[in-house]
């Protein structure tokens, strides 16, 4: 009797054992705290194009945009994004966006590029996925300006990193778009002050 009963603890123990780590992996997946980057099986996504017209000049919108990176970062804004480092048309910055209802948070590292008063490049990282390339680029129009957004997120294993991809994508993408409207609000507030 006690010879089952230790196979079945050892059974139990084992499982929660295994369910412990893939708890851990998982978490350490969608955080951005452990990234699976093994080359192999790489497929990639497009991500956007997201269009947003806002009723502001170019170098007001590019400013928006930059000012947090190239300059002191607000404070309602540190919670969301970190400088590592600051180079003149360059930065390493860290982006915090808070997942699960707000119980956990996923981490990216990101390099930003910047080129006045046109477009920004983000490059990944770090991150949940190992392949990211973003950009916003601006375009004068008639009523103000025209603000692109593409990028291409990539994923390895195959099928079951195109699956994480497709997840990751969707929830990066509204995160985008949530970027973009402050982006629309505030350059339209400064260009409406000026």
């Amino acid at each position: 009797m006690r010879a089952g009963w230790n196979g079945t603890a050892r059974v139990a123990a084992w499982a929660a054992g295994a369910g412990g780590a893939l708890t851990a992996a998982y978490l350490g997946l969608v955080t951005g705290a452990v990234p699976v980057d093994v080359g192999v099986g790489r497929r990639t996504r497009p991500l956007g194009p997201q269009t947003v017209d806002i009723a502001a000049p170019r170098e007001t919108v590019f400013d928006v945009v930059a000012g947090p990176y190239l300059g002191r970062t607000p404070r309602a804004m540190r919670e969301k994004l970190r400088v590592l480092e600051r180079g003149t048309d360059m930065v390493l910055a860290e982006h915090c966006t808070p997942i699960a209802g707000g119980r956990l948070t996923a981490v990216t590292v990101e390099t930003v590029r910047f080129t006045r008063p046109a477009r920004i490049d983000f490059r990944l990282v770090r991150g949940p996925v190992p392949h990211v390339t973003e950009s916003f680029v601006l375009e004068e129009t008639a009523a103000g300006t025209r603000l692109v957004y593409e990028g291409e997120l990539g994923t390895d294993l195959w099928r079951a990193g195109q699956w994480w991809g497709t997840a990751v994508a969707a929830r990066w993408e509204a995160t985008v778009a949530s970027s973009l409207a402050s982006v629309k609000q505030e350059a339209e507030r400064r260009a409406a002050l000026a």
